[in-house]
């Protein structure tokens, strides 16, 4: 499979390793796309994972809706259930980072009959996320979310102030060969303005009540310039379920792309113990 369908949209995906493996599901964040995976997938589909990796909405050039309303929480969910659909797996193993931990998290708590397990990478799980801000600094860790409100502006981190972009994502620890592999695709028309509408589609979002109820791993980087060490440490409170919490020490927001080794032996440790 290198595409899904829903709602009129397509959607690209990688698809690899065994056909008749148990699914793993792998959701990239912002500013990524599905190359983020590219180090992790081959030890999963080694330990004999068949791993589908998408471009979600706003990243896939024929999945790219230019209205806020259209990147809701529930929107980006029922996209990865298409997927988990189309898969043919009537239960999958989910793993995001970043947004992709996001949308993970949202799909435990509405959709856990398919999840044999779910893992986090960096994103807390969002009730965490949200009690942190009143307990904690990650305001100051989050100003870039008020700032993609504005309309237009951020767009242009992609255009007339790229090299901004860029030094930024340096100095949050991606490598420039990263940085080009995220950024060039987000230059193309309505790129930016569909990736960043996952911010702006945040407020128009119903927040989804309850608790995660599958086995739940969730891993910290404790240089992660974008997530502080509060909402980590809650994130426990919200999983109804058995729950691994991994910190890695000395590691950037930027686990798939540099603990590639790490990921994948947590991601296999965590689904073996708890896949049918």
């Amino acid at each position: 499979m290198n595409e899904f369908s829903r709602g009129g949209f397509t959607f690209d995906v990688d698809d690899s390793g065994p056909a008749d493996g148990q699914v793993i599901v792998l959701l990239h964040g912002y500013p990524e796309n599905r190359s983020s995976w590219r180090a992790v997938t081959p030890l999963l589909t080694a330990a004999g994972y068949r791993v589908l990796a998408p471009d979600q909405r706003g990243y896939s050039p024929r999945a790219r809706p230019l209205r806020r309303r259209d990147y809701r929480v529930r929107e980006l969910v029922d996209d990865i259930l298409a997927l988990v659909d189309a898969s043919g797996a009537d239960k999958v193993h989910l793993v995001g980072h970043d947004w992709g931990g996001a949308v993970a998290w949202a799909f435990s708590m509405l959709h856990p009959e398919r999840l044999h397990t779910v893992t986090s990478l960096t994103t807390p799980h969002p009730r965490a996320f949200v009690a942190s801000m009143v307990r904690s600094n990650q305001l100051l860790h989050s100003w870039y979310m008020l700032f993609f409100q504005l309309p237009g502006l951020p767009e242009m981190g992609y255009s007339r102030l790229e090299k901004q972009t860029r030094q930024a994502l340096a100095r949050s620890g991606l490598d420039d060969e990263a940085a080009d592999r995220y950024v060039t695709p987000l230059k193309e028309p309505g790129a930016a303005r569909a990736a960043i509408n996952w911010y702006r589609g945040l407020a128009l979002s119903r927040p989804i009540p309850g608790k995660t109820t599958v086995p739940a791993l969730y891993v910290y980087a404790t240089k992660d310039m974008f997530l502080g060490r509060k909402a980590a440490d809650l994130t426990g409170n919200y999983v109804d379920a058995p729950y691994t919490y991994e910190v890695i020490e000395g590691a950037t927001h930027w686990l798939p792309e540099q603990n590639a080794d790490t990921v994948a032996k947590l991601v296999i440790e965590h689904a073996s113990k708890y896949g049918a």
